[in-house]
């Protein structure tokens, strides 16, 4: 598929026109090979002698009908594409047993494929828009009460660098409720100690400037002591870096997780816990104290309002347990 000129413009135009990360095009693209594979076994065609009717669930692995097959055979198959071909694609990932979230991203890179051959004029309609998505499983994200982000926030050793540091990392998650994969891109000049901000580099090279707590501000500076000092001492430090590694360059997102792991295990907290938890439990947090859902959806970086009502959900559900917990059923059932 790596000769298909439209599926190599579309991953393009992915990259550097709506500056996706690498890693999000990559699995378009696996997703749009695989689709590819259904098309070629869905044909009925072969070539070179290998058979029809065997496509992949996974790009990379051993070899599949999409490899045997010309560029411009494959562009003619995809531009054939009409709502049965979908509707038989879908059929096809039920069958093998995909979740519905899988099935939904799966549906979404072929509306967004679809969309940009139309913007493009190699099409005219778009099959994949009368496909619905399938109804999702609504589940609420797991967040930490006060005292569970106390319990970890204090596990980091605070008189070593890497705890000083791995304390701060854990404050800025929480006080800014920012990704990790926005954690480890941060400099040293992001941080305005003066202001009580943080510059923030967030999905498809948006940036937003957020507050953060004088907590995370303090275990900042506290780690940035023992950082100066680790950098005089080390010509190999990156000095624009304000979360480094061992070796003074920056973290990666693997790493923070691996340290969130270990002192969750130190903490006693559950091991199904990850980065991300903070970031819900920052937000909960907000609405739970009375922000309003529009200023937490520009704190997230949220492009959708509807991405951050989740959190009303959360909030509801805490404040439903509170009213059953001050108003017993019971008391309810002895009146009548």
């Amino acid at each position: 598929m790596n000769d298909c000129a439209i599926t190599q413009d579309f991953l393009s135009y992915l990259k550097f026109e709506k500056h996706f990360s690498s890693h999000t095009a990559k699995c378009y693209g696996a997703d749009l090979e695989q689709f590819v594979g259904f098309l070629i076994s869905d044909s009925g065609v072969s070539g070179s002698g290998h058979a029809g009717g065997q496509w992949s669930d996974q790009s990379g692995g051993t070899a599949t009908a999409v490899e045997f097959q010309t560029a411009t055979k494959i562009e003619q198959l995809i531009l054939a594409v009409d709502v049965e071909t979908m509707r038989r694609y879908m059929a096809e990932l039920n069958q093998r047993q995909y979740s519905k979230s899988t099935v939904a991203r799966k549906l979404a890179t072929l509306r967004s494929f679809y969309k940009f051959l139309v913007k493009r004029n190699h099409l005219s309609n778009n099959p994949v828009t009368s496909i619905r998505t399938p109804k999702q499983e609504k589940k609420l994200p797991l967040f930490l009460e006060y005292e569970d982000i106390q319990r970890l926030l204090n596990t980091p050793p605070v008189d070593t660098w890497l705890g000083a540091r791995d304390r701060a990392i854990l404050e800025v998650l929480y006080s800014t409720g920012m990704r990790v994969s926005e954690l480890v891109l941060l400099n040293m000049d992001d941080v305005d100690f003066l202001g009580e901000v943080i510059h923030i580099r967030g999905k498809g090279k948006k940036e937003r400037i957020s507050p953060i707590g004088s907590s995370a501000l303090q275990a900042i500076q506290h780690y940035i002591e023992f950082r100066n000092k680790r950098m005089q001492n080390d010509s190999n430090f990156d000095p624009k870096v304000l979360f480094a590694n061992k070796h003074g360059r920056r973290l990666s997102t693997r790493s923070v997780r691996r340290k969130m792991d270990k002192y969750l295990r130190m903490a006693g907290l559950d091991p199904a816990i990850s980065p991300h938890t903070l970031r819900h439990s920052f937000a909960t947090h907000m609405l739970n104290n009375g922000a309003d859902l529009r200023s937490v959806q520009e704190l997230l970086g949220h492009q959708s309002l509807s991405t951050t009502q989740v959190y009303t959900h959360l909030s509801t559900s805490k404040i439903k347990e509170v009213y059953d917990g001050a108003h017993p059923r019971d008391s309810f059932e002895s009146e009548e």
